[in-house]
């Protein structure tokens, strides 16, 4: 019998507002993304729920590097031995480069002078650093891999499940202010975004492959016909 792979969302904040997810798959679980510092509780709350601990953990995979997202990372692989996979891309920002911080309204330049995505965390050297676009996660226990998918960053990576659902990190949200709370079903930018262009380039891409459920690193999660009028939405807006 073929073993069902679920996503489980992990809320890192209330309602939504950040969000990590665990891709389970029998025994073996692969983590995306670790949350702020401090957040290892939450992760484990996830995996006792569907009876699982940490040395089911295979692999721990970075959709991008901001402190939100990253942060309880090392603290995670401390308790886990698994394996930190990110896109040499974003290899400056988990050495404790400063994030280019691009806000895509009033409420991103209001956050902005908060300082909040500009803490430092521990920084650290990924242990599988891959440039290519794609990267097969099948050897850690779930049908996944990885898409280099930029624009919210430079190594922004979306992780394909059975090429249905997506884990889409930050390349869209949904939601009020930083993301989640209430209007969950509208997708909208997240407060910060490098490259909108390259943005609506990844999620087209993601589109022709198929996905249909989007889950989303704020808010969310979104189906195929409202990332594609957030497409539409970026391409409008940037012509």
């Amino acid at each position: 019998m073929t073993r069902k792979t679920t996503v489980e969302v992990v809320q890192m904040l209330p309602l939504g507002m950040l969000n990590a997810f665990l891709i389970i798959n029998g025994s073996n679980v692969i983590l995306v993304d670790t949350g702020l510092p401090n957040s290892e509780g939450k992760v484990e709350k996830s995996l006792k729920k569907n009876g699982l601990g940490w040395s089911n953990v295979r692999a721990i995979v970075l959709t991008h590097a901001h402190i939100d997202h990253v942060g309880s990372a090392k603290q995670i692989q401390s308790l886990t031995a698994a394996p930190i996979i990110a896109h040499t891309g974003d290899l400056p920002y988990l050495q404790g480069g400063r994030p280019l911080l691009r806000p895509t309204g009033p409420f991103g330049q209001l956050f902005e002078k908060t300082g909040a995505i500009e803490k430092p965390f521990a920084s650290f050297l990924p242990d599988l650093i891959f440039s290519s676009e794609s990267l097969d996660l099948t050897e850690f226990g779930a049908p996944a891999r990885i898409m280099h998918t930029p624009g919210h960053t430079p190594g922004s990576i979306s992780v394909l499940i059975d090429d249905v659902q997506v884990i889409a990190g930050d390349l869209a949200a949904s939601g009020i202010f930083l993301g989640g709370i209430a209007l969950k079903n509208r997708p909208k930018q997240p407060p910060f975004e490098e490259d909108p262009q390259q943005v609506a380039k990844s999620l087209a891409a993601l589109l022709s492959l198929g996905c249909t459920r989007f889950y989303l690193g704020h808010g969310g999660p979104l189906g195929a016909d409202k990332i594609r009028k957030h497409v539409a939405f970026l391409e409008m807006a940037l012509a």
